[in-house]
C-alpha cells in the first residue's frame, strides 16, 4: 500500500508555480534593466540641474 498524498500541498505548489510564471511574464513585459533605471535617474537629474541653473534671481 502507499502512502497517502496530501493534496493540499500539490495545489499549493501548483498556485505557487502559476503565480512565479505570472511574475516572470510580467517583469519581462514591464520591467526595466538596471542600467536603464540608472540612466533614466541621470536624465532626470540633469534636466533639474538644467532649469535651477537657468532661473534668474531677483534682487
Amino acid at each position: 500500500m502507499s502512502e497517502p498524498v496530501n493534496l493540499n500541498r500539490f495545489r499549493k505548489q501548483k498556485a505557487r508555480a502559476e503565480k512565479k510564471a505570472r511574475a516572470d511574464e510580467n517583469a519581462v513585459k514591464f520591467g526595466r534593466t538596471k542600467a536603464e533605471k540608472q540612466r533614466e535617474t541621470a536624465e532626470r537629474e540633469k534636466s533639474i540641474r538644467r532649469i535651477d541653473d537657468h532661473k534668474r534671481e531677483e534682487p
